[in-house]
This record gives structure tokens, C-alpha cells and sequence, in this order.
């Protein structure tokens, strides 16, 4: 009697099981596909891209050293070979203001071009620098931006002779790091487990608890200044349009997923396009209240956990192992 008992205790576990995850899935599915994946002649990790004033001319970096260069759009891309010496680096950010540009990476490096990345200099950096060079933000003639791995920030006038720091201290070692447009700040630690805000005029970063109990994973601004989160359990999360202070509810895009969320980009003020491991990709048309999957994408063999829109009609998804897709919208979305 026992062992029938303990038969039909999971018999009935499994079933319940079973109907969680099924109703758990229930993610509606894309009509379409907009997202092409681009070949490229590299296998190394991605990290960030980077377009001219000549939205036809883009540049890519990242691990081993790598850049790569597109003249159509990031339709076909070339690797440039600069000699960085024997050091491997890992050029993490990228960025142009018309035919200026700079290269941020690790260690300890950074270059600079006026000639759309014709050639490229070499920026010396200080040995004091607090940890090491993370985004680069470029501003205007002579002028950007830098953040590093432990939240100092820089700015600098003469084309990286000097730079000016924007923070007395830096807040410690970050997981990662986002600027708003008009110059603010928002910093998730290490371990997930609070974030850090700065705004212009402000001495110091401000540092806020997680509202719950599941640890940070990314963070950022939406196209209107509000803060969003992602969050360990597939969580997204967005601070209210009435009172900055307070988070709307938490919305869960794919409960059953068990991949992480990586990353998330505007389209438009309304299209939202959310990452994460394993080929996962959701969109939303509303703001993020309500979430769709293209599954298509399921089928690429990597982690995506960037994406950025150059223009709304232009955007790039990153993932490791040298996969890159392209946005190109379809007589559907339009």
C-alpha cells in the first residue's frame, strides 16, 4: 500500500510540474523575424560597437585585440591589424562625435582617431588611474568621456592630454556601468547585490539597496530618463514616470526560461528589444508590459548580452564567439 502511495504522490508531482511549465511558456511568438546573423571573420568575444557621422561606416572591438571595420552598414565586416605590441587586450567600448573616435580597453589602454579610424594613436593613461578603462563616451572635438572598472569618471578637453575627474571617489568594483543621455550615471556592484547613482554636479555616488531579494544583473536608462533592471529570474523592472524613487511592479517576460537577462535597448519609445543567454531574445511593443520571443534566434549557438540601436532603423545584437545580428526591419514592423 505504501509503495502505491508513494507512486501516485509522483505521478501526481510530475504532472504538476509538467502543467507549471506549460503555462509558464506561454510567450507569444514573434510574426517575424527582423534579425539577420552576420558573418564575421573572427571567433573572438564582442563587446561593443561604433558608428562615424557616415552611417555606412562602423567599427567593432573586442577581446584579443580585435576591431573590425564595416564600409556598408555592417553588412560585411574586416578585421584591422593596429600593433598594440604583444599584450593581448580586451577593447571594451567604442565610440565616435563625426569622424573623432576612442578605443577603451584592458588593460590600461586607450586610442584615439580625428580621421575616422584612417589612423589611430595611442593614448598614454596614468598609473594611478582607479582600475581600469570600461566605457568612453565621445562628446565633441577633443572632448569624452571615461568611466572605469571600479565607477571613477573622467573627462577630458584636449584630446586625452589631461583628464578631469568627475567623482571625489570611485564606488567600487562594478558589474557593469550605463550613462543616461544627459550625463547620469547608474552602476550595478560586483555581486549584484545594490546599485550606485551619480548625476552632474554631484560629489559622490549615491548607493541604493535592491528593492528584493534577487540580485541585479544589468541596469540602465530608458529613451524618457526613467532607470530599468534586470534582474536574476528573467526579472524586468522599471522605476515609475510619476516618482523616480519608486519601481513599477516587476514583470517576468518567460517565467519558465531559465537563462539569464542580459541586456535591453529602445527601438522607439515604445519597441523594446531584451537579451540573455542561449539565443534568447524577446521584444516588446508596449513599453514592456507585455513581451513576445522570436524564436528564430533560439537557434543561434550564443549568449547575446548586448544590443544597441545606432538609429532606430539601424541595430546590432552581440553575443560571444564572434556572433553578430543585424537589424533589418521588414514591411511587418513598418
Amino acid at each position: 500500500m505504501s509503495y502505491l502511495m508513494r507512486t501516485l504522490k509522483q505521478v501526481v508531482i510530475l504532472l504538476a510540474i509538467a502543467l507549471f511549465c506549460v503555462s509558464c511558456s506561454k510567450v507569444p511568438s514573434l510574426s517575424y523575424n527582423p534579425w539577420q546573423l552576420v558573418p564575421l571573420p573572427t571567433e573572438s568575444t564582442l563587446q561593443d560597437i561604433g558608428f562615424t557621422s557616415d552611417p555606412n561606416h562602423g567599427w567593432i572591438v573586442g577581446s584579443n585585440s580585435t576591431i573590425l571595420e564595416t564600409g556598408d552598414g555592417g553588412k560585411t565586416w574586416q578585421e584591422l591589424e593596429l600593433e598594440l605590441g604583444e599584450q593581448n587586450y580586451r577593447l571594451n567600448s567604442i565610440s565616435f562625435a563625426g569622424e573623432e573616435g576612442w578605443i577603451a580597453g584592458q588593460p590600461g589602454i586607450m586610442l584615439h582617431t580625428t580621421n575616422g579610424g584612417k589612423s589611430w594613436s595611442r593614448i598614454p593613461l596614468s598609473e594611478r588611474l582607479p582600475g581600469e578603462p570600461n566605457t568612453i563616451l565621445a562628446l565633441g572635438p577633443q572632448s569624452a568621456e571615461m568611466s572605469t572598472t571600479v565607477g571613477a569618471i573622467y573627462q577630458t578637453q584636449d584630446a586625452g592630454k589631461s583628464w578631469q575627474a568627475m567623482v571625489q571617489e570611485a564606488v567600487g568594483v562594478v558589474r557593469n556601468i550605463s550613462r543616461s543621455e544627459n550625463g547620469k550615471y547608474v552602476a550595478v556592484s560586483a555581486r549584484g547585490n545594490f546599485y550606485s547613482t551619480w548625476e552632474p554636479g554631484e560629489t559622490a555616488w549615491v548607493q541604493h539597496n535592491r528593492n528584493n531579494s534577487k540580485r541585479l544583473q544589468n541596469m540602465g536608462f530608458t529613451q524618457d530618463g526613467r532607470i530599468w533592471l534586470l534582474a536574476r529570474g528573467g526579472q524586468v523592472q522599471f522605476t515609475s514616470a510619476e516618482d523616480p524613487e519608486a519601481w513599477e511592479e516587476a514583470k517576468y517576460p518567460e517565467m519558465s526560461s531559465g537563462w539569464g537577462l542580459l541586456d535591453l535597448a529602445y527601438r522607439t519609445t515604445e519597441e523594446i528589444w531584451l537579451v540573455g543567454g542561449s539565443g534568447n531574445l524577446l521584444c516588446s511593443f508596449d513599453g514592456g508590459q507585455t513581451w513576445q520571443k522570436d524564436q528564430e534566434i533560439e537557434n543561434v549557438p550564443s549568449n547575446l548580452y548586448k544590443v544597441v540601436f545606432v538609429t532606430p532603423e539601424q541595430g546590432f545584437i552581440i553575443g560571444n564567439n564572434g556572433v553578430l545580428l543585424k537589424y533589418e526591419e521588414s514591411a511587418q514592423a513598418a
